[in-house]
């Protein structure tokens, strides 16, 4: 099987290595402020799992600080504006729509990636980001985690499987690029329920334009680590996580492109699994198990 990397991707048509700039967008989250729940996702971090992204600040300021921060890896002059964390449709539509505005206008901006949550989502909203993937390409990053309703339950997910059904398919129908976050090893989950969303996202017509798939990682602060440190359960080794991936991804369709196969949370919050913050022994480790 080949299996088609963003990075290969995006090389092929822009002709060069694009790198992501992590941005802020000033959003909060309505599972955190009462709105849906309170809390948050339990593996979610106080940073709202983007404690790479500038901090708020005029956007333009934003993206400069963050080209200086990826300038050791790359020449390059374009870029992703990537508005990770929080949920990045949750707000002032007209003050979104301006942020949004101005970050596409900029000529080192190709593309916008959005994170969001699917019940933040309403027809407005989708209706401005397919005007705004008509000037430049928008990505929509939905949080699934999983396709197992009791699981999202006992990580305070707080929506049903069938918002997300619902969300997917109006973004699709407005011409959007979808991207779908999985998270394996939740508590709770066998490889039976991980591969089980794997088969559920490949399964759905049209399937998901990316994914994005990583390893839970028990965060300091978070409600899991809570969990973990009153009741620890077993933890991936790396071994296992490789050879979970190697049978998760002959499951996705070829269309589907694979944005991410580990994530690298701050080493300073990090609890388990301590083998994540070692990134190229993770990433020679997966390179030589898939190939």
């Amino acid at each position: 099987m080949k299996v088609r990397m963003i990075s290969e991707v995006l090389k092929e048509q822009f002709g060069e290595k694009i790198y992501r700039l992590s941005l802020s967008s000033g959003c909060t989250c309505p599972n955190r402020d009462g709105t849906l729940g309170v809390g948050g996702c339990t593996f979610c971090s106080e940073g709202g799992s983007g404690e790479f992204a500038a901090e708020p600040a005029p956007i333009a300021e934003q993206i400069e600080k963050a080209k200086k921060l990826v300038r050791g890896k790359t020449g390059g002059e374009h870029f992703i504006a990537y508005f990770q964390s929080f949920t990045n449709t949750y707000g002032d539509p007209e003050r979104l729509r301006a942020l949004y505005t101005e970050t596409l206008q900029r000529e080192d901006i190709v593309i916008l990636s959005i994170g969001t949550r699917p019940d933040c989502l309403d027809d407005r909203m989708v209706g401005m980001l397919a005007e705004l993937n008509r000037t430049k390409p928008v990505w929509v990053e939905l949080g699934l985690q999983t396709a197992n309703d009791k699981t999202a339950e006992r990580v305070n997910r707080c929506y049903p499987r069938s918002t997300f059904e619902d969300a997917y398919r109006r973004l699709r129908e407005a011409g959007l690029t979808v991207i779908v976050h999985l998270i394996f090893g939740l508590p709770g989950e066998s490889e039976a329920d991980m591969l089980d969303s794997v088969r559920y996202l490949a399964g759905l017509n049209p399937p998901p334009d990316g994914v994005k798939l990583q390893l839970l990682q028990i965060l300091r602060g978070t409600k899991l680590a809570e969990d973990f440190a009153r009741d620890p359960w077993p933890v991936m080794t790396l071994p296992e996580y490789a050879e979970l991936l190697r049978k998760a991804l002959p499951l996705l369709p070829t269309e589907t492109v694979i944005h991410r196969l580990t994530g690298d949370g701050p080493k300073r919050l990090l609890i388990e699994p301590q083998w994540c913050a070692d990134k190229k022994r993770v990433l020679n480790t997966l390179r030589t198990v898939l190939r």
